[in-house]
């Protein structure tokens, strides 16, 4: 069979015509998310490379997906309504790829055509009142999309994440950089209540939200710096009671940014006062190693963990696609250092990797799809993504698995009792990769560079 995925499936003690079923994708992409034949379990075979202990539990997993920014709304609502639901369909409809999770920006991200926030005021100005806030731009791309998208599934979540605050809040009056202006503590906590409550208005409650996007990063635009002990304090004296005072429902991350800094989330869970009002910690990977988020687990096992943001691109010029590596980076990484979450960066940009803002707008982001006019093209991070969340739904558990050395693993059971092994083969050579759960052995013939899902 060539490179293709081939299977040798044995059992101990299991019923007669049990099989697993495998899903591959290849670095040539013969196989693109390729439902492979069912095998049947038979006789009985002894040893084992990968063993799944399903005994061991650990975090249950809350969803998959990407960042749906403003301008990747904006593409999308470019589209022909019935190309953009199809599309919207493929990502979160049944027999899609099971996006279960979108991140949103408060106001604009860099991946926006502008910068703004949904309070802007001519320069001098203040609106302590929050007078003048609006959705503005998010009632033109960002809420339409969402309200189609839960339209098709109702249960998807949102975590909304700030790039900066509106000028007028911030040390230096501009939208990039700066700081938040101490005195405007509660006036900007408000604002992200009164963002919170405009959203489920308009029909997509936020389930999460950080308070600051990359908050050591003063250099996208718009980007805003928030210290450790800065967002402590806020959240402590102003963000948590102001979201108690109205009961909402959404949960507070911390941190937002790269696993350089763990110690960045633990400054504020050291303070028992701050703690309260957080459920965890989120993570991107530019700098920085992945068992920072174990640390972070460990040192505060009560709170939860979430891979926020990360950019997966193909090379340019690339004609295979390099699957192995960032399923096992990116998906099979984070979560088998304790991530509920895994968010990539971004879902759409055009082939001139736009729109995005002047002087500080990411001018290499590659969509997970690519749109130009009414086509669409699915890259590197789509199919990354798709590995993964198509299969494992929000509310799996992941549990135990051992790993061999040039192939990364983690497994899940579903809700349904399902078994779920993503691997990723990332050396250089076709690997025979033995499985073990219980009694139950199979052993796979990998290609090189390839990535499979088995369920069973």
């Amino acid at each position: 069979m060539g490179r293709w995925l081939v299977l040798w499936i044995v059992g101990l003690g299991v019923a007669q015509g049990q099989v697993v079923k495998g899903w591959l994708t290849t670095p040539d992409r013969s196989a693109l998310l390729a439902e492979q034949p069912v095998v049947k379990l038979s006789a009985a075979r002894e040893g084992a490379g990968i063993v799944v202990d399903a005994s061991q539990k650990m975090q249950t997993v809350e969803g998959f997906g990407f960042a749906l920014t403003g301008g990747s709304a904006e593409l999308m609502m470019k589209l022909p309504r019935e190309k953009r639901l199809a599309l919207e369909k493929e990502l979160v409809g049944a027999g899609g790829i099971g996006v279960s999770y979108v991140r949103v920006s408060v106001g604009s991200s860099d991946m926006d055509d502008h910068a703004f926030t949904c309070d802007d005021v001519s320069a001098g100005g203040s609106d302590v009142w929050l007078t003048q806030f609006s959705l503005g731009e998010y009632e033109r791309t960002v809420v339409p999309v969402l309200r189609e998208m839960r339209r098709i599934d109702p249960r998807l979540r949102v975590l909304g994440s700030p790039w900066s605050a509106p000028a007028w809040m911030k040390t230096n009056d501009d939208l990039k950089g700066g700081e938040l202006k101490r005195a405007d503590y509660f006036v900007y906590a408000r604002y992200l209540v009164k963002w919170m409550e405009a959203m489920r208005k308009a029909g997509v409650p936020v389930d999460t939200i950080t308070m600051q996007n990359e908050p050591l990063n003063p250099k996208n635009t718009p980007s805003m710096v928030m210290t450790a002990e800065e967002q402590r304090d806020f959240l402590r004296d102003a963000l948590g009671p102001a979201m108690r005072e109205v009961r909402i429902a959404t949960k507070v991350i911390l941190y937002d940014h790269n696993c350089d800094h763990p110690d960045y989330p633990e400054t504020v869970l050291a303070d028992a006062r701050a703690a309260k009002y957080a459920v965890g910690s989120g993570f991107h990977l530019y700098r920085g190693k992945l068992d920072a988020m174990t640390e972070a687990h460990e040192r505060f096992p009560e709170k939860g963990i979430y891979f926020t943001e990360q950019m997966v691109v193909d090379k340019k010029g690339a004609t295979e696609l390099k699957i192995a590596e960032p399923v096992s980076r990116e998906m099979i990484g984070a979560m088998r250092n304790w991530s509920r979450t895994v968010l990539l960066w971004n879902l759409a940009a055009d082939a001139k990797f736009g729109p995005h803002t002047n002087h500080g707008g990411c001018p290499v982001c590659e969509g997970a799809v690519t749109i130009e006019g009414d086509t669409v093209s699915r890259n590197l991070a789509f199919y990354t993504v798709a590995q993964v969340a198509k299969f494992v739904p929000p509310g799996s558990v992941r549990v135990a698995s051992t790993e061999v050395d040039g192939v990364s693993d983690v497994a899940f059971v579903t809700s349904a009792k399902k078994t779920v092994l993503v691997v990723a083969n990332t050396s250089d050579e076709e690997r025979d990769v033995p499985v073990r759960d219980g009694g139950r052995v199979f052993v796979a013939k990998v290609p090189e560079g390839a990535a499979e899902t088995f369920v069973w």
